[in-house]
Parts: C-alpha cells; sequence; structure tokens
C-alpha cells in the first residue's frame, strides 16, 4: 500500500472504534503540553476549549464520513454552561479551529513519533536492524487563497489548473507497524527528494532505510550510508538515462554481486551541484532477482554481507515497503 493510499485507509471500517482505540493510546498530557509549548492553552472558560478542539481535530480525520457538528456531538466536546443540553454553532466550530491554529497539532505530533516510533521499531527489528520505509504523495487540500498561494495546483494541458490546490508530503515510517516518525510538507512543485533531505537526519542508530527507487540517486547513497552508525538503506536500482553505472567487483551468489556504482551523465551532474567530497565510485551490493510474473529486478543495499544478510531475506523486506 502506498503512503497516499495508507493514509486515506486511516479511520477505515468501525471508525467510532478506531477513535476509541486512539484516544486510548494518546495521553493527555501531551495535548496539554503541546498547548503550553505554542501558547494556545484556553485561559478563560469556553463552549470549546483548546484542548477539546485537539481532539475535534483528530475526530475530523478518523470519522471523515461525518459532518464537523456530528464530530462534535459524537464526541462529546462541549462544555455545558447551564441546565440545558450544551451546543455550539457552527461559526464558534470554526473560530476554534483558527484560533488553536496548526502548531500544536504539529508538536503534538512530534511528541507522540517521539514515544510510539521507538517501541514500534524495537518490536519489529529485522536482525539486530530498526526498519523503516519512506515514501512520498499527494493530497488536495481546501481550496482557498492561502492554500493555493502556498502549495500551487496540478497544471494541465488546457493551460487551466486543477480544482484544488495539492500539496506534497514526504513521511518516514516504522515499515511493520505503519507509524509515521516524521514527515516533511511542500508545495506541488517541490520534489520528493528536496523534501525528504530534512528527514534523512532523524533517522536513528542501527537502522534501515527501505527506499523507492525514485531516491536512489548517488549522492544520497553516499549521504545515508554511515558504517559507524549502523545507518543501511535498500532501494530497487533505477533504470533508464537515471541508471547508476554498475562494475562487478566480486561475485557472493546466485544474483548476488558486490558492485561499485558510478554516477550516469546526468547523476555526475547532479553530483557536480552537490557535496565537493564525494569519492568517484561507491561499492554496494546488487542482488539480481525475479517474482513470478514480474520482469527480473535489482535491489541496491549498503548491506555487503551475504551471510549476516541473506539476499532472500532483503528481496521479501524490500516488498513489505
Amino acid at each position: 500500500m502506498e503512503l497516499g493510499e495508507a493514509l486515506l485507509a486511516v479511520g477505515a471500517g468501525e471508525r467510532a472504534a478506531s477513535f476509541e482505540i486512539f484516544s486510548e493510546t494518546l495521553d493527555p498530557e501531551w495535548i496539554q503540553h503541546a498547548l503550553t509549548a505554542t501558547g494556545t492553552a484556553t485561559v478563560r472558560r469556553r463552549k470549546l476549549p483548546a484542548e477539546y478542539v485537539v481532539w475535534l481535530v483528530i475526530g475530523m480525520g478518523l470519522l471523515r464520513d461525518r459532518s464537523i457538528r456530528e464530530v462534535v456531538r459524537h464526541l462529546d466536546l462541549v462544555l455545558p454552561t447551564g441546565p440545558r443540553r450544551a451546543t455550539v454553532s457552527g461559526s464558534a466550530i470554526v473560530q476554534a479551529r483558527e484560533r488553536l491554529g496548526p502548531e500544536p497539532l504539529a508538536t503534538l505530533f512530534a511528541q507522540a513519533a517521539a514515544v510510539w516510533g521507538p517501541a514500534a521499531a524495537d518490536a519489529e527489528r529485522w536482525r539486530g536492524l530498526a526498519v523503516y520505509g519512506i515514501d512520498g504523495t499527494r493530497l488536495r487540500v481546501p481550496d482557498t487563497p492561502e492554500n493555493d498561494t502556498a502549495f500551487g495546483r496540478v497544471p494541465t494541458r488546457w493551460e487551466s489548473t486543477g480544482g484544488y490546490p495539492v500539496l506534497r508530503v514526504v513521511a518516514v515510517m516504522v515499515l511493520r507497524r505503519h507509524v509515521l516518525t516524521s514527515l516533511a510538507l511542500g508545495a506541488y512543485r517541490d520534489s520528493e527528494l528536496a523534501l525528504a533531505a530534512t528527514l534523512w537526519p532523524a533517522l536513528p542508530d542501527a537502522s534501515l532505510v527501505v527506499l523507492d527507487r525514485g531516491f536512489a540517486t548517488y549522492v544520497l547513497f553516499h549521504q545515508l550510508g554511515d558504517p559507524p552508525r549502523q545507518r543501511q538503506w535498500l532501494s530497487r536500482a533505477r533504470t533508464g538515462p537515471l541508471a547508476l553505472r554498475r562494475r562487478v567487483v566480486q561475485r557472493l551468489g546466485l544474483g548476488d554481486q558486490l558492485v561499485d556504482l558510478t554516477p550516469c551523465q546526468e547523476a555526475r551532474r547532479l553530483v557536480r551541484h552537490g557535496p565537493r567530497d564525494l569519492p568517484p565510485t561507491l561499492r554496494v551490493r546488487a542482488i539480481r532477482y525475479q517474482r513470478r510474473g514480474f520482469r527480473a529486478q535489482v535491489l541496491l543495499t549498503s548491506l555487503l554481507d551475504p551471510v549476516a544478510y541473506p539476499a532472500s531475506e532483503l528481496v521479501a523486506l524490500y516488498h513489505k515497503r
């Protein structure tokens, strides 16, 4: 499942149950900390205090088949102000969301990811390595002038633009538990590689990041590889004009080789505009395999030991991406 499909699948099925499970897991103190840290905690008594609005935003994501006012009623988010049943107008909900702003939610995400991410990765280690994946997608956002300016729209061949502004998302996820640990947001015109550059420092020691071939660049392979910290990578090799040249150094087994990578002409241009201290070659492992009904593929990885990291397991791991 791709990142975009996974995001849209959140809360599918019994959505009320999904919210109950989430609310039991999320520590309320994290919400209070996020509000305090961003200066958005409610000072005076309101029908919709800030901590309730945080739950409202979470509920909007998990209960997408309901209107916002229905979410408020379902979660019982309005504080009573008298003997009559507590209600709130649609305009009051809009104003409460505007007062909250995005900062508390970003802070809350970082707090939850810092706790849930390492725990999920430790529970599903592969041969001692925490396994992460990275992927990108595009999402439509509300049609407002602010979103149009910030994110832009998809151009069409009729010299017009798409119906909604579109943002680009790149996220790092604990692969086997599907827990997001960090993400970068940008305009539609931004490249996934550029957005991902802000995420690489967040990868922990003793980890393996599984990459789509769109990230398979000579510069990135050099930057990601960090043997002292045991930061490793696994990616499918590119084909076509951007394919990296491979020179066989040693045969490790059937379809399993040590190779020296050298950048193609286009990649050399990117290298010239990138870091100046990159060596002319990079030694990696190339694993050629073929799944029934598909063309033969090649995986590239910084994991060079065929005994410690069997080729068959790496192939299976890549396809869990």
